[in-house]
């Protein structure tokens, strides 16, 4: 059961981690398939765009396909069928120009002017909210291949058992999250199933252009020796993280968001790449879904948030490439309060820095906190400077304040972000090679 299609394309896009790094389109079937396939764009580092079909339906049995058709005058259609029903030239002209006038008009709402992705010579990954008759799957499948695509791969959250022999050759590879032996419709397997609108549809499009663009600019090295998305289910919401292990790594920093930032921040996708150049591995994941970060409420529970990082660090120790990994966290804003609480919950954490962030939030838990700690501050965040100073007074573990001059509260001028990633680098370098210190 997914708890809606953001839910379903995060644990979707967990399964499709090895395309990373390839030339990779995605592709979501408006409107259902558009809010999973942003999910897995946004893994892959992909840019996302719709596949506009359009199935031909028999006159008499107009779910029966007897064909689709495409964008740029695609058409393919079944022989078989149409031979099968005595469909004739006239009835099936009718029916493409009818289907033809609402294509025309779904392109011109959803990509008001912008030109589609080409997919020539691209990993096409062809995403749908759910597979049953798999019909419109195959068609867009088939219009993919038309537009040029090497590779198609056909990646859905649900289908019924047994539904890649029903789509044939379809795609070169076929992925699902969930196949059950009981398989009615597929809103069955999700809370949440509400339509998705056309606005809705341009949103997600423009959301991608516009995260793709930033998270770009912000890239330039290669990629590490494991670098992918990771799905981590905790309670009854699954959150998304990035996982990156350089080669000899020699521990683990975990990131724990404020609000307002996510796994695909430029600013913590740039501190966890100077983290990876040291020979650190890093897990940025989200602490609340993209639903719950909408609520005020959930966004300052530190509780909450320092609970699901404890959940988060359990993950890391079942894991067998990160189980003799010391483990340090480095947390933002509202995050560097979990942190600071989930060290204090926690007996194996090494070391915690915090960048810009409300240690004052973490309240009574501050004493207990006996992993050495780094308070990173703008020299121009002048009330956040002091609850800073005003925590370090109540903690007893070893800690340190490095203020950056300039700085206000996002590291946003020129060389500050640089200077703050490499006092957190030092910080872990030095303590997460240190046993965790007793309490005093």
């Amino acid at each position: 059961m997914f708890a809606d299609r953001v839910d379903a394309g995060t644990r979707l896009a967990a399964q499709l981690s090895q395309l990373r790094g390839q030339n990779v389109v995605v592709v979501g079937l408006p409107r259902g398939g558009v809010p999973v396939a942003y999910q897995v764009a946004r893994s892959l580092g992909a840019p996302l765009d719709v596949i506009l079909v359009r199935k031909l339906g028999v006159p008499f049995q107009p779910e029966l396909a007897m064909g689709a058709i495409g964008e740029d005058g695609v058409r393919v259609l079944s022989d078989e069928v149409i031979a099968m029903t005595g469909v004739g030239e006239r009835e099936l002209a009718d029916v493409e120009a009818r289907e033809r006038v609402e294509l025309e008009r779904r392109a011109e709402r959803y990509r008001s002017g912008r030109e589609r992705i080409p997919l020539d010579g691209k990993v096409v990954v062809v995403v749908d909210d759910g597979v049953a008759t798999g019909a419109t799957a195959r068609a867009a499948c088939q219009v993919a291949r038309q537009h040029g695509a090497a590779r198609v791969v056909l990646a859905v959250p649900t289908a019924p058992r047994g539904w890649t022999s029903r789509m044939g050759d379809a795609a070169d590879e076929y992925v699902a999250v969930d196949t059950p032996m009981l398989f009615w419709a597929i809103g069955q397997f999700y809370r949440d199933f509400t339509p998705t609108s056309d606005d809705e549809v341009i949103r997600y499009l423009d959301r991608s252009r516009t995260e793709l663009a930033r998270v770009r600019a912000a890239d330039g090295d290669e990629p590490p020796a494991v670098d992918g998305e990771v799905a981590l289910a905790i309670g009854d919401v699954t959150v998304a993280g990035r996982l990156t292990i350089p080669d000899h790594a020699s521990g683990i920093v975990i990131f724990a968001h404020g609000a307002g930032s996510s796994r695909h921040s430029p600013r913590n996708r740039h501190v966890a790449r100077v983290l990876n150049e040291a020979g650190l591995a890093t897990l940025l994941f989200d602490l609340l879904t993209e639903r719950e970060e909408m609520d005020r409420a959930r966004v300052f529970d530190i509780d909450l948030l320092a609970g699901r990082l404890v959940e988060v660090t359990a993950w890391v120790r079942r894991r067998a490439e990160l189980v003799h990994l010391p483990v340090g966290y480095f947390g933002a804003s509202t995050g560097a309060a979990a942190a600071l609480v989930a060290a204090a919950l926690g007996d194996d954490v090494a070391a915690v820095v915090s960048r810009g962030g409300r240690p004052d939030l973490a309240g009574d838990r501050l004493p207990e906190v006996r992993a050495p700690t780094l308070l990173i501050v703008g020299g121009e965040d002048h009330l956040v400077l002091d609850l800073n100073r005003r925590a370090r007074e109540m903690m007893r573990c070893p800690t340190d304040l490095v203020v950056i001059p300039g700085a206000t509260h996002l590291f946003e001028e020129p060389g500050t972000l640089d200077a703050a990633a490499s006092a957190a680098t030092s910080w872990f370098v030095t303590h997460l090679a240190q046993p965790v210190a007793e309490e005093v």
